[in-house]
């Protein structure tokens, strides 16, 4: 796609009255219900019937708008025939002109509502690829639950190690770009936004053979939901505002998922809103809580810097050397995440920039 690169607004999302403050540009409502580009105005006030309306799928989607893709030979590619698909996912993939002999994957995942074809124009790791020559796998998913076309993070199945549902389809897809392209599959990465963020979490958890690092914007920690009734917004327990466990439970789930991992587990990077209230900002100290739990760290920082003004970084630090959490509080933002710059530091952290 062909056009200007535009730097999206903080969506601020506040009940009874919703606001949703998106980029200027036109609205576009194709017959799958999901808004792929940007809506006209600046921010646009949806009362409790409009939300109705919409199905609620835009909000969760927001950080799929308001970019589009520079200029590029290269394109995005739908692959149909990629291998098991339990979790009847759509694939796109996207290799740049000039892609490493061994490329890295980066599996990068839309929020509710939104699309692989939407997550790609909404964020920069496509256009970052061309300049780094990693691959960037962008699956759409189809499960009904909560606002539609959102990742299974709930179901028992995809709690599991080739349990089924939407994992294995992204395991799936993975395997056919390491056979197709020659991707490297010691150098496999996770990344995604608010349902996707949520996915991020969930597969370093159930595949850390698989995955070298993630990072997760505006995610949960993994097994938040209890099930697809769990799921939507504003009933669920998880993201309802009081979910709270302690480290050595969140740990506990994630050792649940894979009990004869003994390997190297990938190291995450959390990213999340101080404002955000649809996927509550306190779930990033439980994100926290469970992946230092997990690397057997401190839930205290080594170290606290800033990316960016208003981008707050705490890192906790291994004794042996080593990075393996990181947790990004983006001040005075909603449910808006990634933002113009935030992959560049994503993919420092996975090792691809530097």
């Amino acid at each position: 796609m062909v056009g200007e690169r535009r730097e999206p607004a903080a969506a601020s999302i506040d009940d009874p009255e919703l606001v949703c403050a998106m980029p200027r540009g036109r609205a576009v409502i194709p017959s799958d219900g999901a808004i792929k580009h940007s809506i006209t105005g600046g921010p646009m006030k949806l009362s409790n019937k409009a939300w109705t309306g919409l199905g609620a799928a835009a909000l969760l989607a927001v950080s799929s708008l308001g970019f589009t893709s520079e200029a590029s030979a290269a394109s995005l590619t739908q692959v149909t025939n990629f291998g098991n698909n339990p979790g009847k996912m759509n694939m796109h993939v996207y290799v740049p002109n000039a892609p490493q002999a061994k490329p890295a994957i980066i599996v990068a995942m839309h929020g509710c509502g939104g699309s692989g074809q939407g997550f790609y124009s909404g964020s920069e790791f496509g256009s970052l690829a061309d300049k780094y020559g990693y691959i960037v796998i962008y699956p759409t998913a189809t499960q009904s639950a909560g606002f539609g076309n959102c990742f299974d993070t709930w179901s028992d199945a995809a709690k599991r190690r080739d349990g089924g549902s939407d994992p294995v389809s992204i395991i799936s897809m993975i395997n056919y770009v390491v056979k197709q392209y020659n991707g490297d599959p010691a150098r496999v990465f996770a990344t995604g936004s608010s349902s996707g963020g949520m996915m991020t979490q969930h597969m370093l958890a159930v595949y850390p053979d698989v995955f070298k690092a993630g990072a997760a914007f505006m995610g949960v920690p993994f097994s938040c939901f209890v099930n697809a009734a769990d799921y939507p917004p504003f009933s669920s327990k998880c993201t309802g505002g009081s979910m709270n466990k302690s480290p050595q439970e969140w740990g506990d789930l994630v050792r649940k998922a894979n009990p004869n991992f003994t390997g190297t587990r990938p190291k995450i990077q959390l990213w999340h809103g101080t404002s955000d209230t649809l996927v509550p900002y306190s779930l990033l100290k439980e994100s926290v809580e469970q992946w230092t739990n997990v690397f057997g760290l401190s839930q205290t920082p080594t170290s606290t810097d800033s990316i960016r003004s208003g981008w707050n970084r705490q890192r906790f630090a291994a004794s042996s050397g080593g990075v393996p959490v990181e947790a990004i509080s983006v001040q005075g933002v909603g449910h808006a995440l990634p933002q113009n710059g935030m992959a560049l530091p994503a993919l420092q952290f996975f090792g691809l920039a530097s």
